[in-house]
């Protein structure tokens, strides 16, 4: 008989459906689905948000987050943002992208979205490869990483430097809330869920484009375990990619 004194202390959110995620065991997807989940039922706003998902990885988004839910081509999301914001702007719009759909095809997609500070939020999933289409080098992969297009490590000679673009849009004018997290332990798991409801209150408040980089792994692609690829986040690609806040708007910094 459970003892009286026991609580429930955690619950499936219902934001997040009830089934079983097609993800590489030890990728860190779930752990950031779970997040976006709890967030959107928390701030009760569930039945008025509407989610991008390109092609990658993250494509499969709306098959685990119970909100609506439409598909963009590879790199597009921002531009499908976009649009569904401008023709619903009483919607609560985001994308869930990963760095070689964001960082590469959709490059110029991202940055002019920020640029014109569209009020949109951004879920940005950094696992530095290509993982859905075999494990290729991505514009995020670390110099010396191996991948299968870059079999004896990324050289920046001849293939040039990872993009850090937590950095880069916060040059744009438009952005205003431009941060950088990582779940590779339960403290900064929750520090990335913070960062993700500011997000959308960002949005909310009519305050203008917000993306969260999250640092995640691919022990698969990576050629790890589960709890090696952890620790590779921690000792290698928080060192290329430092975590933090890279731009919060004097409004933001006002928010509560």
């Amino acid at each position: 008989m459970l003892n009286e004194t026991l609580g429930v202390v955690y619950e499936r959110p219902h934001t997040l459906t009830d089934v079983i995620t097609h993800y590489c065991p030890g990728c860190t997807h779930g752990v950031i689905h779970r997040l976006v989940a709890e967030v959107m039922q928390e701030l009760d706003i569930q039945h008025e948000t509407i989610g991008v998902a390109s092609v990658g990885c993250s494509v499969f988004a709306y098959n685990y987050l119970d909100c609506d839910f439409c598909e963009a081509a590879h790199g597009r999301a921002p531009a499908m943002a976009t649009g569904v914001k401008r023709v619903h702007p009483d919607k609560i719009v985001f994308t869930y992208q990963g760095d070689g759909d964001l960082a590469s095809i959709g490059l110029a997609e991202i940055v002019h979205a920020a640029s014109r500070g569209e009020n949109i939020t951004v879920i940005f999933v950094n696992n530095g490869v290509y993982g859905m289409t075999g494990g290729q080098m991505a514009p995020t992969t670390l110099p010396g990483m191996k991948t299968t297009s870059s079999q004896t490590g990324r050289d920046v000679v001849t293939m040039g430097f990872p993009l850090r673009m937590s950095e880069l849009l916060a040059t744009t004018g438009g952005a205003s809330y431009i941060v950088r997290r990582s779940v590779h332990d339960p403290g900064h798991i929750n520090q990335t869920k913070k960062a993700i409801k500011k997000a959308f209150q960002v949005q909310m408040h009519g305050l203008g484009f917000a993306l969260v980089e999250i640092l995640s792994s691919c022990p698969v692609n990576w050629g790890m375990t589960a709890h090696d690829a952890l620790d590779y986040i921690k000792e290698k690609m928080v060192t290329y990619f430092p975590l933090g806040d890279y731009k919060i708007s004097d409004a933001v910094k006002a928010l509560k």
